[in-house]
């Protein structure tokens, strides 16, 4: 999102990162600061999952003139979209690929479609990634299995960071079936799809796209 950090990165990684290059700093620079090597810096700013203790947060909240909390983020007990826009916020339509290497992790998405009785809804599914597919698990008896058959329905992934006022979002939009075939079943099972609201989730659900778009918002300075 406007910085060097890789799309793999954690948001820490990512905040440190940025508010790294906009205080004009090298990573060997900022390590310094914060009393630690420029290779454990790397490996905060480029590593799905680091897991730095207190002490070194607050050594490099301030090595970069922060609080801890713009690097640590909002609370998880609140809503996205806490804090104010940015001051110089940049709106970018993602390419096919950029969308598919946001989503190729997996986690939660929403799956769109229209019930008879409410209209639009999204329910939100974990998901995983079968090449450009996505794959997700409902119970035979859900309102999601319903909608499965609708000719148009939609997949929503998106990820907003209130500490940068930065985000992207992805929405995937195509054909759904559930799977019933032996070999079918037996890929989805491989993805690992573990559902966090848990429960009897024994139905595979594949969506194959016809479309992908994706906008991002991040910050120039």
């Amino acid at each position: 999102m406007g910085s060097d950090a890789p799309i793999g990165a954690s948001d820490l990684g990512r905040r440190v990162t940025e508010q790294r290059e906009r205080s004009g700093l090298s990573r060997a620079e900022v390590a310094d600061r914060a009393g630690m090597s420029p290779e454990y810096l790397t490996y905060l700013e480029t590593t799905p999952a680091p897991n730095p203790t207190q002490a070194t947060l607050t050594r490099l909240a301030a090595a970069l003139d922060v609080s801890r909390e713009d690097l640590s983020g909002a609370a998880v007990s609140l809503p996205p979209g806490q804090r104010e826009a940015a001051k110089n916020p940049v709106l970018e339509d993602l390419t096919t690929k950029e969308c598919l290497t946001y989503v190729a992790g997996g986690g939660v998405g929403r799956f769109l479609f229209v019930d008879p009785d409410r209209g639009p809804m999204a329910i939100p599914v974990n998901y995983r990634m079968e090449g450009d597919d996505v794959v997700f698990r409902t119970a035979s008896d859900s309102i999601v299995a319903d909608a499965v058959h609708q000719h148009h329905v939609s997949f929503d992934v998106d990820h907003l960071d209130d500490a940068l006022s930065e985000g992207w979002s992805v929405l995937i939009s195509g054909h759904a079936s559930i799977i019933t075939d032996a070999a079918g079943l037996k890929r989805a099972r491989a993805l690992g799809i573990d559902p966090w609201a848990g429960g009897g989730l024994d139905t595979y659900v594949r969506l194959v796209p016809s479309q992908i778009s994706g906008r991002r918002i991040r910050v120039t300075g």
